[in-house]
């Protein structure tokens, strides 16, 4: 019975750390507006580093398809490690190839053919922006952009981006874009919603 009584408390105990844990984590709420861009889509925010934590890539894989002769989503934010599946929509063959990572050719890579209906499957282990391309169809263009952290969000059309689930602490708060420069700034989240104004510029 005394067994019983004081295991009683260290469940109720147990339970509220639990819940409090959850409850630390905040969302980054916040707007980029563009200078010199079409828009302020397609616009990867990302925290660069979670100090002494490492994180392992997700199981599951991204998509980026091949339809009507375009890649699809245009663009792509991704944890370092995770594994990007290709397909193939149309009902001809693609050759789906990125001539560097962030600058660097020893980065390059070629996944040759992939037939109509099929599917290429690529680890991508290396920080930094790949430009996809397929070199049978030149207008075919699609960016993978692969951040250190999961903790990452894409711009939609009004440039608007939501970060879920952030613990507290300062971080660097980051930007990557097709045509606007790279940029960064420091914020500190709380267990409330953060919110940032970024500005970025081609």
């Amino acid at each position: 019975m005394n067994t019983i009584n004081r295991a009683a408390p260290v469940a109720i105990l147990f339970g509220a750390l639990f819940v409090a844990g959850f409850a630390q984590a905040g969302d980054v709420k916040g707007k980029v507006s563009a200078t010199g861009l079409k828009s302020a889509e397609n616009i990867a925010v990302y925290i660069d580093a979670i100090p002494g934590k490492k994180f392992d890539p997700p199981a599951e894989h991204v998509s980026v398809d091949q339809r009507n002769l375009k890649f699809t989503p245009h663009t792509t934010v991704i944890l370092r490690g995770t594994t990007a599946d290709f397909l193939n929509s149309d009902q001809v063959a693609h050759n789906v190839y990125w001539p560097s990572i962030n600058g660097n050719k020893k980065l390059r890579h070629s996944l040759t053919i992939v037939s109509p209906s099929q599917k290429k499957s690529f680890q991508f282990n290396e920080l930094g922006t790949a430009q996809i391309l397929c070199n049978i169809h030149s207008e075919m263009v699609a960016y993978v952009v692969v951040v250190p952290t999961p903790y990452f969000a894409l711009t939609g059309n009004d440039g608007t981006f939501t970060i879920k689930n952030v613990p507290p602490g300062t971080y660097t708060l980051k930007t990557s874009s097709e045509d606007a420069k790279p940029t960064a700034q420091t914020i500190t989240v709380t267990d409330a919603a953060t919110s940032v104004e970024l500005a970025v510029k081609k």
